[in-house]
């Protein structure tokens, strides 16, 4: 019998890559902290709804605590913030010759590497929509690009094979010599979302108001600056073309950002998951976590970030209960642009 793939953390990412794995007949094992939600799977009850697909379906599943065996492939998509913990409590688990996959979003790869080994990490990227709404349901809100890719940038067997399996989810998943580049892509629309949270707005409203403009236009320069002084090319997806920011291009950004309020727009996941942490289920968010190696990026390289470094201290004073979302906070991180006649 075939070894199984392991999906730690079985929520919004994990729950909806291992239903259409499991629905497709592959071998699943869902892990995950809800004991209520891993009951609801080991039942045939974890149901993914939504505009894109509609299934239930299920597996073995089980807590952390009770895992056990040695697995040559884990899929780790938790939060950010839990990545350290997650993969130390994987790691007994994970074969000599088995890997790490982080479906996450942020520079991960960096933070598994160091605990499971940099041969025993694989880089993925995904930009799918998907929430958890409760224990054994999950809406998978719109679809989006899906890339693995060796952090050296090899073509191996087992990225080839790892390729093959998320194509039964993502028919159009890519296979790329470049994963660092979309990690990086993501990371410069991920600052839209991100801000984007600071307000009550939709995505594609948020990204369509001429009033963010301009403090989009700088956040995202700001951090793919970062990644120029890192020596990587950020690639595009999904409409996001972080070219265009970094050439400065006024109207190939238009383009772009006009591109992301139609992927953004009529779809079952209006909002950013962590407006979703903020506003509705009322805990931390990972923002700090994803900048983190950002800024220290950027600290290495003496890159000044205003943006970055605002953008998460609001989003902490909102954790925190010290301020509420709404337009002002969004107003706030505007305020830091100096318009050119001030800069004379």
């Amino acid at each position: 019998m075939p070894d199984p793939i392991v999906i730690w953390g079985s929520g919004a990412i994990g729950g909806t890559i291992g239903a259409y794995l499991r629905r497709a007949g592959r071998d699943v094992l869902f892990v995950d902290v809800v004991p209520e939600h891993v009951r609801a799977i080991a039942a045939g009850r974890l149901r993914i709804d939504g505009p894109v697909d509609q299934f239930t379906t299920g597996g073995p599943a089980a807590t952390p605590e009770a895992m056990t065996g040695q697995h040559k492939l884990i899929i780790l998509a938790v939060k950010a913030h839990h990545t350290a913990a997650a993969t130390r409590a994987l790691v007994p688990f994970l074969a000599e010759d088995g890997a790490v996959v982080s479906c996450q979003n942020g520079l991960n790869e960096l933070v598994i590497a160091e605990i499971a080994g940099r041969a025993r990490t694989i880089g993925a990227f995904v930009n799918f929509g998907a929430d958890y709404q409760e224990p054994g349901r999950i809406t998978f809100g719109v679809r989006g690009a899906v890339v693995v890719g060796e952090l050296d940038g090899r073509t191996t067997p087992r990225v080839r094979d790892l390729h093959e399996t998320l194509k039964l989810f993502e028919p159009d998943a890519v296979l790329s010599d470049n994963i660092f580049g979309y990690l990086w892509g993501k990371v410069g629309y991920g600052g839209i979302l991100k801000s984007s949270a600071l307000t009550n707005d939709t995505i594609a409203e948020f990204i369509a108001d001429p009033r963010r403009r301009p403090m989009i236009v700088a956040l995202v320069q700001e951090i793919l600056s970062i990644a120029a002084a890192e020596r990587v090319s950020p690639l595009g997806f999904n409409g996001f073309d972080p070219a265009a920011f970094m050439r400065d291009d006024r109207a190939a950004m238009d383009a772009s950002l006009a591109a992301l309020v139609s992927y953004n727009s009529g779809t079952g996941k209006p909002r950013s998951g962590i407006w979703r942490d903020l506003a509705v289920r009322k805990r931390q968010t990972d923002v700090t976590a994803q900048l983190a190696p950002v800024q220290a990026a950027a600290r290495r390289h003496g890159i000044r970030t205003p943006y970055v470094d605002r953008l998460v201290a609001l989003i902490q004073a909102v954790e925190d209960g010290r301020r509420e979302i709404g337009a002002a906070l969004a107003d706030e991180l505007g305020g830091l642009i100096t318009l050119p006649e001030e800069r004379a």
